[in-house]
Order: C-alpha cells, then structure tokens, then sequence
C-alpha cells in the first residue's frame, strides 16, 4: 500500500485527503475514498478503515510526514490517532469538482428517499414519491451540507417543507396499556402526545385499561414510552403495532 522513499516520504495511491489549517501551518491526512462521509454520519465506527495510515502530513500528495513539534504545538498532543480524528472531524474534504457534485448529488437523493420513507401527507395518509420530494426541494432551493447526515438534514427538509406543502412525518400506531387505578391521570399527561385515540377497552380480570390503538407523532414515542414506564412502575406497557399508518398508493400532485 505505501512506499517508503526517505525516511519522511509516504507514497499512498487512491486517496482522499482531508485538510486543516491549525496553528498557521497545513496538516492533512490520507483516506480511504467514500469512507470520510460515512465516518461523519455515523455509519463507518472503524478507524481503521478510514484512515489508510495514521500519519499526519504537510503534503499528502507529496508524502511529507507533518514534524512532531508542530503537531504538539499546533494540537496540544503528539497522539497521532487523535490529531487524525480532530482533523477528520473539522477538517476539509479535498475532491474535485466532478466528484463534489456526485457526492452531493448522491447526498440529496438519499435525504429526499429518507424524507419520503418517514412522510405521507396528513389529507389522504399517503406516502410521496421520491422523485416529487426531490422536486419540492428544488422549488424551495434546498442545498444540501456535505458535513452533516443525511438523517438530519432529512428532519430539516420535512421542517421546511410543511411551509410550502402538505406533510407531515406518518403516525405511529401504538397500544398502550394501563392499570386501571393510574389510567385517568395518566391519560391526562398523554393526551397533548396522542393525536388520535382510535378505541379504549377495559379488562376487568387484569383491572387494565387499554387504549387498544392510538396514532402518535413518531417524535412523542420516547416521551411516551418513558412516561408509561415511570408513572406505571413497570406495569404498563406500550406495544408498536405499526410504525407508518399509511394508505396504499403513492401521493400525487
């Protein structure tokens, strides 16, 4: 994989190097392409397999290993694995041009797919096609921010969007069930996270109560589930019966 020339030269073919400026002097770091976009968003854990070698650089293209002075001048340590992953982290994605655009072309796809898989619109229930999302991001002249993820830039996009459009992120439908001695105040605190309760049954045998099927905004779902948990003891439970209430067919325009 590398070739060493003099002792400061590391030669290193197919790279995509990352660049940051600290302490007036240019450090880089070689990767593996594809790998740093990953590495940002979570998918990619490995070191290992995004680094193709822990060394710091001046000058990648010419294997100019970074001195050791100016990188414990520059970033207070001369721990290498850790200067590489402050420099992944903050620093610049050297790619051409033609590859920029791929890269950010493929980014907006993948938000406007995300954005499609979590939405439907909130008059019929039905999902949107990805490529009427994508459209609707290009009338509000969406641009797409190559260092954050695609998951979050999606949750963006849906905020943005409800200005211009029906959507709305599609309804979890839950079954809660309740002790019956807890169930009135505890309704009360649920009501402002349910958006609709759909049928409620009572077991006399268990004294439970079940609100059988409600439909909840999948951002409540933590929120429920911890406040069933800590004003039950454990003795409610909440069960997912589905993740997307929607109906067949795509949304059109």
């Amino acid at each position: 994989m590398s070739i060493f020339t003099p002792t400061n030269q590391i030669r290193l073919t197919n790279v995509a190097v990352v660049r940051m400026k600290k302490g007036g002097k240019r450090f880089e770091i070689a990767c593996y392409k594809n790998k740093v976009m990953s590495w940002r968003s979570g998918a990619e854990k490995d070191l290992d397999e995004v680094l193709q070698t822990h060394s710091v650089f001046v000058n990648v293209s010419k294997g100019q290993v970074a001195k050791k002075d100016d990188l414990t001048k520059a970033f207070g340590t001369d721990d290498l694995t850790e200067i590489c992953k402050q420099i992944l982290a903050k620093g610049e994605l050297q790619v051409s041009d033609k590859e920029r655009q791929s890269q950010l072309e493929t980014m907006f796809r993948d938000i406007a797919t995300i954005v499609a898989e979590k939405c439907v619109n909130p008059e019929t229930k039905r999902p949107y096609t990805v490529s009427l999302i994508e459209r609707a991001m290009k009338d509000i002249h969406y641009s797409v921010k190559p260092n954050k993820s695609t998951k979050q830039q999606a949750l963006e996009v849906i905020r943005q969007l409800k200005e211009s459009m029906e959507i709305q992120r599609a309804h979890m439908r839950l079954r809660l069930v309740l002790p019956a001695k807890e169930a009135k105040r505890l309704k009360e605190k649920l009501k402002p996270l349910l958006q609709v309760v759909e049928s409620e049954d009572f077991d006399e045998e268990l004294e439970m109560i079940s609100f059988v099927v409600c439909l909840v905004d999948p951002g409540c779902f933590r929120e429920i589930d911890e406040l069933i948990r800590c004003e039950t003891r454990g003795r409610g439970s909440l069960e997912v019966l589905s993740l997307k209430d929607v109906e067949e067919g795509d949304e059109k325009l």
